[in-house]
């Protein structure tokens, strides 16, 4: 899975990045503040915790370094600190582990794999960069082939101005109701009903029943996308926020069509908010069809100034995260992966037939290696048969026998245990032999 995400992000053309696992505790802290506070593990050294113990320290509220939450902050620093070595709009994609102060569970872990991919720009971004994140997750999920998956999207810009008309102007109040519409979907209708209602938020009914049936709207097709747009725009006098979220959203439907993505794949969803705030413009979350269960698999959005904390320069992007870890775990429970890998990494087994041949054996190995072939060879020997299992169980395909009769004959015997079948080649053919039959799918 990782190697099908490395080469969909390849293929649209982002670059590698890796940054260091430690983090400076006060550039991880910025971010969400004590929600991220709660879930950093802090690091400390054997000799910073002896001066703390001799007093030498100076007081600080937390260590200085931390393991990483995420891999945006990386990110942004990373930028802020290159900013004028990089080419804009940065194109990278970064898949390292996460670290979070998570109480292990199903399906919640302590340590994951995180899969991300971003366009960064200087002062500004086309929104036009909007529409390649869903044909990027597209490409992905289709080449994952783990069943169909719809891309849902959204523009929290439209959002931001929808409940300014409704009178919901304070920027935190409306922040809070952005995050509970975001549960919809997991929590229902009701729940969210009755939290709109309620202590904390207190709004009017009529303006939360307002609030339900905007953000259930889900289009159906394309050409419905753009008359739900057009409607939202209608009412909503074509001005403001709302206005500017209808546009990009107009932009981007069209060019993820045009990007090759079938119609049947995304639809607008107007409950996608996305929990965190940062996001400014399209959001995106992607769901099974067949799986709603699971939740998104992959998310992310349009984000104005990325680096902000670090740097004056403006550094606005769009991005998109695949939790792999996490992703992994649920795909296996629900039937759609398998929990092995099947095929080794290794090749060709050269066993040990006679303990006086092991030179001749090691030089086959050796000239199957040049050859670019993954190749183990057996040192201690044992009985043939058990040699054999082993390459079994260990899901190595072929096993290169050189015996006496082959090292007379000049020959190997090649044994290819997915057919069951094995036949002997020439000793100068045996890499191409190999190359041959490897290159061949099995039927």
């Amino acid at each position: 899975m990782l190697e099908a995400i490395r080469a969909g992000y390849e293929r649209f053309g982002f670059l590698p990045i890796e940054t260091p696992v430690f983090e400076r505790s006060d550039v991880l802290l910025t971010k969400t503040g004590g929600e991220t506070e709660r879930q950093v593990y802090f690091v400390q050294s054997t000799g910073a915790l002896e001066k703390v113990r001799d007093g030498a320290a100076e007081d600080a509220a937390y260590p200085e370094l931390a393991l990483r939450f995420d891999l945006t902050v990386p990110l942004a620093r990373y930028v802020a600190e290159h900013e004028h070595q990089l080419t804009f709009p940065f194109r990278r994609y970064q898949m390292q582990r996460v670290y979070r102060g998570e109480r292990p569970q199903r399906g919640r872990f302590r340590e994951f794999y995180q899969c991300d991919v971003d366009i960064v720009g200087k002062d500004e971004l086309s929104v036009r960069h909007d529409a390649e994140c869903p044909a990027v997750i597209h490409t992905i999920f289709t080449d994952l082939a783990i069943g169909p998956f719809t891309i849902q999207i959204n523009n929290r810009k439209l959002l931001r101005g929808f409940y300014e008309d409704l009178g919901i102007v304070d920027p935190d109040r409306q922040a809070a109701v952005l995050r509970e519409v975001d549960k919809l979907d997991k929590r229902g209708e009701d729940h969210l009903r009755t939290t709109l209602t309620g202590e904390g938020f207190g709004l009017p009914a009529d303006v939360v029943e307002q609030i339900l049936a905007f953000v259930q709207v889900r289009s159906d097709g394309h050409e419905d996308a753009l008359a739900r747009l057009a409607a939202v725009e209608a009412a909503s006098g074509g001005s403001g926020a709302l206005a500017e979220g209808v546009a990009e959203l107009r932009e981007v439907l069209t060019l993820v069509r045009a990007l090759g993505v079938p119609e049947s794949d995304y639809r607008l969803n107007f409950s996608i908010a996305r929990g965190l705030d940062y996001y400014t413009g399209t959001v995106y979350e992607t769901t099974l069809d067949e799986h709603p269960q699971i939740g998104s698999i992959c998310s992310g959005g349009r984000y104005d100034n990325l680096a902000g904390q670090y740097t004056r320069s403006r550094l606005p992007g769009v991005g998109i995260s695949i939790g792999l870890s996490r992703l992994f775990w649920q795909l296996r429970e629900a039937g759609l992966v398998e929990a092995s890998a099947g095929e080794s990494t290794v090749q060709v087994l050269v066993p040990q037939v006679d303990a006086a041949l092991l030179d001749d054996q090691l030089a086959l190995a050796s000239q199957l290696r040049h050859g670019g072939i993954n190749t183990e060879a057996v040192l201690d020997g044992g009985k043939l048969g058990k040699q054999l299992r082993y390459a079994d169980r260990a899901g190595i395909r072929f096993v290169a026998i050189l015996g006496p009769q082959e090292v007379a004959d000049g020959t190997v015997t090649l044994k290819d245990l997915r057919r069951q079948d094995q036949f002997t080649v020439a000793r100068d053919e045996v890499v191409s032999a190999l190359r041959v039959e490897l290159a061949q799918p099995l039927v």
